[in-house]
């Protein structure tokens, strides 16, 4: 199965029987980004991260008795 990643735009071939190109196939929402691209996003983040002033979006906690 041939994927194309959504940053760089490479294409690259998956083994059909990967998991990765069962979900693409399954789910077309699901995007394919190559290892390269999630290896470059992960050490910005981490970075940023390391800065102290990144801060991540998260729900809030309702505390409910119910």
């Amino acid at each position: 199965m041939k994927v194309k990643c959504v940053i760089c735009d490479t294409i690259h071939d998956l083994n059909n029987d990967d998991p990765l190109a069962k979900k693409l196939r399954n789910r077309p929402i699901h995007t394919f980004m190559c290892s390269s691209c999630h290896a470059r996003i992960e050490k910005r983040t981490l970075e940023r991260w390391a800065t102290g002033n990144f801060r991540p979006y998260r729900d809030p906690v309702s505390d409910d008795d119910w």
